[in-house]
This record gives C-alpha cells, sequence and structure tokens, in this order.
C-alpha cells in the first residue's frame, strides 16, 4: 500500500497554507509518516520547494505575502518535477482568490486541483457563487462529475472534488470514492487535511489511483475514529488513526468505485 512505503521513506511535505488549519495539517504529515515544513515568505519558498518531495499550496485565508509565495513555489516544483495539489479553498465566494486561480492555471499546472463541491462548480462555470467556504448541499455527484472531467481535460491535470462522495478524474478514468463520516466535517480544517493527505500520497505516484487512496484514507481514519463523546474525542481518535491504519484496514474498509467516463 502507498501509505505504507511513505511511512518508510518520510518524504518532505512543503506546505503554503493557512494559520487556521496549519496545526492540523502538519499533525496529518506527522501521522501519515512524513515531514511537514510551513514556509511561506517570499524570499525563500524556491529553497524551500526545492528540497521538497511535495508542494501543498492552500488559499485559505488568503494573504498578499501567499499571493507572492504561491507562485513562485509553484515555478521550482515545476522546474524541479515536484507534485503540486492546489486547493482552491474559498474560490466560491471570492472573486480575489477566483481570480488569483484562473491567472494561476495560465501558467501552472498543478498535478492535482482540489476544491468542494462549490469550489470545483465555481472554477468551472464563472457565473457561479456560492456562500462561505463549505460546500452546496444541493449541488449533485452527477452534476460536479461533469464539471470535474471537463475541467481536467481543459487544464491537463487530476481534479479533486471533495464531498459526501469524493469525486477523483484524470480526464481519462474517474474513481468515486464513499468513505468518510459527518464528524470529519464538524472539525476545522478537515478539508484541508485531505489536501495534506493528498500532497503526501503524490510523493509516491503522481496519479489518479494515490489522489483516491488518499482521499480513502483520510475518511476511513473518520469512520473508525467516530465519538458519540464528542468531537474534541473524535479528533483526538482520529490523528491516532491516522498514524496506525494498516493496510489491511485500508483494503478491507475502502469503497471507491470507477466511473464510465465516455458520457461525460
Amino acid at each position: 500500500m502507498i501509505h505504507e512505503i511513505i511511512r518508510q521513506r518520510k518524504p518532505l511535505i512543503h506546505c503554503i497554507t493557512n494559520p487556521i488549519s496549519i496545526n492540523q495539517c502538519a499533525n496529518l504529515i506527522l501521522a501519515i509518516g512524513c515531514r511537514p515544513i510551513m514556509a511561506e515568505h517570499p524570499a525563500e519558498v524556491r529553497e524551500i520547494t526545492r528540497t521538497s518531495a511535495s508542494l501543498l499550496l492552500n488559499l485559505g485565508n488568503i494573504t498578499d505575502a501567499r499571493m507572492e509565495s504561491i507562485p513562485l513555489a509553484a515555478d521550482e516544483a515545476a522546474h524541479s518535477s515536484i507534485p503540486i495539489v492546489l486547493d482552491a479553498v474559498g474560490v466560491a465566494c471570492s472573486s480575489l482568490r477566483r481570480g488569483f486561480v484562473y491567472d494561476f492555471l495560465k501558467t501552472h499546472t498543478p498535478t492535482v486541483l482540489k476544491g468542494n463541491y462549490s469550489e470545483i462548480k465555481a472554477l468551472y462555470d464563472a457565473e457561479y457563487l456560492g456562500v462561505g467556504v463549505d460546500a452546496d448541499s444541493s449541488l449533485t455527484v452527477p452534476e460536479i462529475s461533469t464539471c470535474a472531467i471537463k475541467l481536467s481535460r481543459k487544464h491537463n491535470c487530476i481534479i479533486l472534488a471533495s464531498g459526501k462522495t469524493d469525486i477523483v478524474t484524470d480526464g481519462k478514468r474517474m474513481i468515486h470514492i464513499s468513505n468518510g463520516c459527518m464528524q470529519l466535517g464538524k472539525i476545522t480544517g478537515s478539508g484541508c487535511m485531505l489536501g495534506a493527505a493528498v500532497a503526501c500520497f503524490l510523493t509516491e505516484s503522481q496519479s489518479i489511483t494515490a489522489a483516491a487512496h488518499a482521499c480513502a484514507f483520510l475518511g476511513i481514519c473518520g469512520e473508525l475514529s467516530e465519538s458519540e463523546l464528542g468531537c474534541g474525542t473524535f479528533s483526538a481518535k482520529l490523528m491516532d488513526k491516522l498514524s496506525t491504519l494498516t493496510p489491511a484496514e485500508l483494503e478491507k474498509y475502502m469503497k471507491m468505485e470507477e466511473i464510465d467516463v465516455e458520457n461525460l
């Protein structure tokens, strides 16, 4: 299994992310078995990225410094063939973020472009507007699957639309992943944590399979950590399970379905 190989290699993951979820992302990366580094100053991001095995770019709580640093880090990652995850947090509700991603995609090709259903819809449809950073519950799996496949073909990258059913496509294949639980949505930063998990898994394989397995990995850890005691206990149990999930558990609980993309 991919995560067992990662635990042996302990790759360095460079994250330019937001202060709201930076602790959760760092702890997830450590729990999976990788090493996190969170550097965002424009004067150092090239050097830090150059030594890393994967780059996570997260638009949550965007600032001028991060808007300057993200393209610089992406340039270096592309030059060094380092996988890039771009997590388009908030693009459905912010014209600043949406415009930034549109401009970014004109000159950069992320390995994985990630967002929740509303964020993927917003990147596909410039007229679509969401409220806040949560996904619109009226958006359906078939609708977002169509958006995802067209975005993937347009930008030549893997699209990951996260939701109750995670949708992952590289334009040729599509996988739906149904792992997860309601409590994952009740703790701060679980979506950002998924982006961090994908960045870790891409160090072994820059593929749709790696992205899909990252979704299943976090979802299963959530399922096995559910607690009637509340979100605090769940959060602690989740961190434990992230560091102890076995290949046998991953294989046993994984809920993946390959989708025919011919008619999308």
